[in-house]
């Protein structure tokens, strides 16, 4: 497997996982794979739902950080771990997220858009009363928002989110239809030294393409964006590392002969 790096993935410390991270591991190691990255949820003011308890989202970096560094040691022979983020943006939560991201040193931080104008695209409420186009927009639209006031990250995750939980998800979906602004997004995020992932989680959910959709992983790399991370975006072992073959043909056709990984903040290159 060209890609042994899987460096977007969450355990039972994330509010929707109930797998411990030891398990994880163990999923990874099965996998050939030779590091992970663990990226926990933080989502401060994430709306509380009958299905979702007020603060489901709100980490405990401390508890976090003791179970992964004994992981760490334990498996250092067989394993590289890196102790990484995702912290989920609001433009009016900015100022707590930076707090949040300053108070431990991550390897690596996703920055990801889960919660737009108060609603969760999960939910099919979000896409109620309008047409799914008219969603995708307010959802990119809400991305470049978060980017004017908060920068304290690597790479931004699953950029078209909102498109895997649509009613017809990707099928009728394309980046020319969004280009006046997620090329804003892409220019934003290239001029600040970011990257993005792929994220092959949205294809065990039923897209046809990763996320982001392959046209801008490609429009990422011609308008001269060069850092890219590949996660799997899975919750339980069994979904580490899913169609990383698929992400390693994606890089190829857009143009990358490499992925990256982070440590310290800082990404190394490895070819493909």
């Amino acid at each position: 497997m060209p890609i042994t790096a899987d460096y977007h993935l969450h355990s039972s410390f994330s509010g929707d996982s109930d797998t411990p991270m030891e398990e994880m591991i163990l999923g990874g190691i099965r996998e050939g794979l030779t590091q992970m990255c663990f990226t926990e949820h933080n989502d401060f003011d994430y709306p509380a739902s009958p299905k979702e308890p007020e603060n489901i989202f709100e980490l405990n970096p401390d508890s976090y950080l003791y179970d992964f560094l004994k992981l760490k040691e334990k498996y250092a022979s067989r394993m590289k771990l890196c102790f990484g983020l995702e912290l989920g943006l609001q433009p009016q939560i900015a100022k707590k997220n930076a707090a949040f991201a300053k108070a431990h040193a991550y390897d690596f931080i996703i920055a990801s858009t889960h919660v737009c104008n108060g609603k969760d695209p999960y939910y099919p409420s979000f896409f109620e009363g309008r047409t799914q186009e008219e969603a995708n927009r307010e959802y990119f639209e809400s991305i470049l928002e978060n980017l004017k006031v908060f920068s304290n990250f690597d790479v931004y995750g699953h950029l078209d989110y909102v498109v895997r939980y649509g009613p017809r998800k990707d099928k009728d979906y394309n980046y020319e239809q969004y280009l006046d602004i997620i090329d804003k997004i892409l220019e934003k995020l290239i001029d600040g030294g970011k990257g993005i992932e792929i994220n092959t989680g949205s294809l065990s959910r039923g897209t046809l393409d990763v996320s982001p959709c392959s046209d801008i992983v490609y429009r990422f790399k011609e308008l001269g964006g060069e850092i890219i991370t590949v996660g799997s975006d899975a919750h339980t072992p069994n979904m580490v590392a899913a169609d990383f073959d698929r992400a390693t043909h994606v890089l190829a056709e857009c143009g990358f002969r490499y992925y990256c990984t982070f440590e310290g903040r800082r990404p190394t290159f490895h070819r493909i």
